[in-house]
This record gives C-alpha cells, sequence and structure tokens, in this order.
C-alpha cells in the first residue's frame, strides 16, 4: 500500500526503475505514469462494465448479446493489466491457485463466442452466456482469500438433499 501511495504521489527516489503497484516491473506500460495507468484501468472497466450493461438491450437476440457481453467481460477482466502490467497479470492468472479457475473461464468465453459466431444457436449461447458468468464469478472469487471454499460450503449445504 506504501508503494502505491508514494507512486501516485510521485515520491519514487528510485527514478530509474519503473515499479507496477505490487512491486513488479509493469512491462510496456513503463511509458504511463501511475496515474495514467488508474485512469486507463477505469476506462477499460467501465468501458467493460458499460458493454455488459449495454448487452441487456439486446438481451432477445442473444448473438448480439453473447459477443457484447463477452466483449465487456474481456475488457473489464483485461483492464487490471494497466495496474499490474501484462506479464504480471498472466503470471496471477495462471498461478497454481487459480490456473484451473483461468482455463475453466477462458474456455467458456471461446465456447461462448463459437456457440454465438459460428453455431448460431439461441438456446446454446445462453448456455455458453450462463456457464461464463458462472465462470467469472469462480475465477473472480480465485482472488479472495478462502471466498471459493466458503461458496462451496454454501453451496452444499444449500443443494443437501438427504432425506
Amino acid at each position: 500500500m506504501w508503494k502505491f501511495k508514494e507512486s501516485m504521489l510521485g515520491n519514487d527516489d528510485d527514478e530509474g526503475s519503473r515499479e507496477g503497484f505490487l512491486g513488479e516491473e509493469s512491462d510496456g506500460f513503463s511509458s504511463l505514469s501511475p496515474m495514467q495507468r488508474v485512469y486507463a484501468f477505469a476506462a477499460f472497466f467501465v468501458a467493460g462494465l458499460a458493454c455488459m450493461i449495454l448487452s441487456l438491450i439486446v438481451f432477445a437476440k442473444p448473438i448480439k448479446f453473447a459477443v457484447l457481453f463477452t466483449f465487456g467481460n474481456l475488457l473489464a477482466v483485461g483492464s487490471t493489466a494497466f495496474l499490474l502490467g501484462p506479464v504480471q497479470q498472466m503470471r496471477m492468472m495462471f498461478d497454481s491457485t487459480r490456473v484451473y479457475a483461468t482455463a475453466i473461464y477462458l474456455g467458456c468465453v471461446v465456447l461462448a463466442l463459437i456457440c454465438a459466431l459460428w453455431i448460431h444457436n439461441k438456446i446454446l449461447t445462453i448456455i455458453a452466456i450462463i456457464s461464463e458468468l458462472c465462470a467469472f464469478i469462480w475465477y473472480s472469487l480465485s482472488y479472495i482469500p478462502f471466498a471459493r471454499r466458503m461458496v462451496s460450503g454454501l453451496m452444499m449445504r444449500l443443494c443437501d438433499t438427504e432425506l
């Protein structure tokens, strides 16, 4: 947090290195100031949320809905690359604790686009979007300590069907 505050205020004593907010090199975004990276993150995140919300307008047309929703989803997830840098983002996405969640999420994104753009089946597209949304939630929970374990336990209690 201290590094974040210092980089936001411009009090970096070490002018030679451009570190990201988490202490790593910010890779391709080193020419951007820390404040510009925050603005870029906010812009991409808001654009992603706007695409996801606007996709509800075309919900009656599942193919357009799927493309717009998936594009917004990818914008929102990719926005954090401005804060961390693309290499650190990929490192965190494919960390051993969330590699399966990432693979399932990316697979559902590809599946939704295939159903929407190639198969043109509305029912399959809606099922793929629901799967994508569930995978996105599970992927997001992987960043919160013990969240997946807590949600799994809650779902087991709610769906327990013992007689």
